[in-house]
C-alpha cells in the first residue's frame, strides 16, 4: 500500500498572472488528493534564493529568482498516497515544450515559454518537500483533515 505523503506546490506567478491558479487546484482535488495548506505570497529575493539554492551558479539562477519574486504565487501542501510522485506525474516536464498533453504543463504553459515560465514547481522528493514545506508554512499553518470521501479507501 501506498504511503500518505506531504508534498510542496507552487503555482508560479505566470499561473497566477494567468489566472490558472483555479484549475491547477481543481486538477490537484480530482486525482483526490488533500490540500492541507494554501497561501498568496510575494516571495522576497532572500526566500527566492533559499527556495532555488540547489540552482546557484547555474546562468538561469539569476533570472528565476528575480522572476519568481516578481509577482504573486500560491504556495501549498498536498496531501495524498504517494503525494510526491502523483503531484510530479501531474504537472509534467520541467520544460513546456515537453510536457504530454494531460499534464498542468502539457495543458496550459504557454508552448514557447522557458523553463523558468513553467506554471508551477513541485518537490522531487519527500525530503525535499519536507524543507521546501518548512520555508513556507509553519507547522500551525498545516491542517489535518478526513476528506467525506477518505472511508473509501481505507484498507
Amino acid at each position: 500500500m501506498d504511503r500518505v505523503e506531504r508534498t510542496f506546490l507552487m503555482i508560479k506567478p505566470d499561473g497566477v498572472l494567468r489566472g490558472l491558479v483555479g484549475e491547477i487546484l481543481r486538477r490537484l482535488e480530482f486525482k483526490g488528493l488533500k490540500i492541507v495548506g494554501l497561501k498568496l505570497i510575494r516571495l522576497d529575493r532572500e526566500t527566492a534564493q533559499r527556495h532555488y539554492y540547489e540552482h546557484e551558479g547555474k546562468p538561469y539562477f539569476d533570472p528565476l529568482v528575480k522572476y519568481i519574486s516578481s509577482a504573486p504565487s500560491v504556495v501549498l501542501v498536498v496531501e495524498g498516497r504517494s503525494a510526491v510522485t502523483v503531484v510530479r506525474k501531474m504537472i509534467g516536464a520541467t520544460d513546456p515544450a515537453e510536457a504530454e498533453p494531460g499534464t498542468i504543463r502539457g495543458d496550459l504553459a504557454l508552448h514557447r515559454t522557458s523553463v523558468v515560465y513553467n506554471l508551477v514547481h513541485a518537490s522531487d522528493s519527500v525530503e525535499s518537500a519536507e524543507k521546501e514545506i518548512a520555508l513556507f508554512f509553519k507547522p500551525e499553518e498545516i491542517l489535518s483533515y478526513d476528506l467525506p470521501t477518505s472511508s473509501i479507501y481505507r484498507e
